[in-house]
């Protein structure tokens, strides 16, 4: 007897039809990690808290000791817990900075990569330089006024003035009043630390940086919002073309 079209019709992605995998059985652990993490996530845990004993997780979860005992290794080995003898298990405190060491090494020599990074600093940080033309106080204005001092300085003496390159932007993410905004600058700075501190070692940069610095400094004391995001964005094209042509000049 001839077959039907649905069986001559090899399995995949083929008429319509979407290509599926064999379900496979979790883990008993991997359940309890799953549900974890999903209260970390949620905030119904927190840094510090402490985890029950795991006689009273098995008891709760309705699983053995051993499963408890991967699930808890699991956790531990993401950086999600940390396992204290004596003590107990207790919630650790996860940060971007503690997320961007590794990343970093992978994407250092990736122009690709760096570009993203750069598009997401045209995407960001004229932002946060509006907010801080409108947030920042009189104390924070002062701060940034003092690193562009001490900026201005070191370039004088013929150094790049990485540290003060980085404080500028640092300050300005805090002047933000926005902590999600302030971490993720963070992590972009530590990122791009390599590329910002060879752009820098370029001729003349350092002397740019500043001035750029400082446009965007005097458009936040002026209170413009429009002014200090043209001028962060006017800086990071720059910074970005000189870091990626000297990746290219490299290649």
């Amino acid at each position: 007897m001839p077959m039907s079209t649905a069986e001559r019709r090899p399995e995949g992605r083929r008429g319509g039809q979407v290509e599926l995998e064999p379900i496979k059985s979790t883990r008993i652990y991997e359940e309890i990690v799953r549900q974890i993490k999903g209260m970390i996530a949620e905030g119904r845990l927190k840094s510090g808290d402490q985890l029950p004993p795991e006689r009273d997780l098995a008891e709760k979860f309705l699983v053995s000791r051993t499963s408890v005992r991967e699930a808890l290794r699991a956790l531990e080995s993401l950086g999600l817990v940390e396992i204290r003898p004596g003590e107990g298990t207790f919630i650790r405190e996860v940060s971007v900075e503690s997320l961007v060491q590794p990343l970093a090494l992978v994407m250092a020599s990736q122009r690709e990569a760096i570009a993203e990074l750069f598009e997401a600093r045209r995407l960001i940080e004229p932002l946060i330089a509006g907010l801080a033309a409108t947030r920042a106080t009189t104390d924070e204005i002062a701060d940034m006024e003092r690193i562009l001092k001490d900026q201005a300085k070191e370039v004088a003496a013929g150094r790049t003035g990485f540290a003060q390159d980085v404080q500028f932007h640092t300050a300005l993410a805090a002047a933000s009043r926005n902590r999600a905004i302030t971490r993720i600058v963070n992590a972009l700075i530590d990122l791009l630390a390599q590329s910002r501190e060879e752009s820098l070692a370029a001729p003349g940069r350092p002397e740019r940086s500043h001035q750029d610095h400082r446009r965007v400094l005097d458009a936040i004391v002026r209170h413009d919002e429009a002014m200090a995001r043209s001028a962060m964005l006017d800086h990071i094209v720059a910074v970005e073309a000189l870091v990626l042509g000297a990746a290219e000049a490299r290649g």
